[in-house]
């Protein structure tokens, strides 16, 4: 299978600091991965980079059959390639009802003058409820945001990001701040998606990337530790030693 997105030898310093030192990754087009390692082991500034909102200072970052350069398109442009993104704090519109934002999400024309010209219909409606339906908010959708769970709040992010159809999704720490039943919930989700798209979760919790039963990347000072099952993994010294020996 040809990889969906492939990072090569990237690196990254911020003043004198080095954040990504070498990095290659590499994840295929139906795949669900977790990214683990400490605090300070580069997994957000790799996030920032795939999303475009960091430039790397050296390295390739090749996307989609056709291997794309990412680091020759802005923000905009790989969020229209189809990597979606989700941060650890839900960033969703608390005045408005679920079906608002799922509806302010749907994949459209965005300039001016399409905005202004856009009306629901019978298929946006029919999309919307797929969405929620998908996130398991289907019986909340004329609910205001505001008044939401913060698990039912990630949830809907992650609904206002698969309106825009992505190929691969990127989540920040899911399972923070989550009930038990939420967790278990976004556990079946997340593998649910990752049945016909790329997602890659980053993630402390252990246990949740337990629960995920996935391939395992572990990060540490900027490149790859280790990758491999989670059981793998935590057996490498090397990874006991900088990570779970703390």
């Amino acid at each position: 299978m040809s990889a969906l997105l492939e990072v090569s030898g990237i690196s990254k310093t911020f003043d004198g600091f080095k954040a990504i030192n070498n990095l290659s990754f590499t994840i295929n087009a139906v795949e669900l991965r977790a990214v683990i390692g400490p605090n300070g082991a580069g997994k957000t500034t790799f996030m920032d980079i795939v999303t475009g909102k960091t430039r790397p200072d050296v390295g390739e970052v090749r996307w989609g059959a056709t291997s794309k350069s990412l680091l020759k398109m802005n923000e905009a442009q790989i969020a229209r390639e189809g990597i979606g993104r989700k941060f650890q704090r839900p960033t969703v519109f608390e005045d408005q009802t679920v079906a608002d934002n799922l509806t302010m999400a749907l994949k459209a024309a965005r300039g001016p003058f399409a905005v202004l010209a856009w009306r629901a219909s019978a298929a946006s409606a029919r999309r919307v409820a797929e969405l929620a339906a998908e996130v398991g908010l289907s019986d909340h959708t004329h609910r205001k945001a505001g008044e939401l769970s913060h698990g039912q709040k990630q949830w809907l992010e992650i609904g206002m990001l698969l309106a825009q159809e992505p190929r691969l999704l990127l989540v920040d720490e899911p399972a923070a701040g989550m009930t038990l039943a939420e967790r278990e919930q976004t556990t079946a989700l997340l593998c649910r998606l990752a049945e016909n798209r790329a997602v890659v979760v980053v993630e402390h919790d252990m246990d949740f990337v337990r629960r995920l039963n996935c391939k395992v990347t572990v990060l540490h000072q900027g490149s790859v530790l280790a990758e491999g099952s989670l059981d793998h993994v935590t057996r490498n010294p090397d990874v006991i030693d900088v990570y779970l020996g703390r």
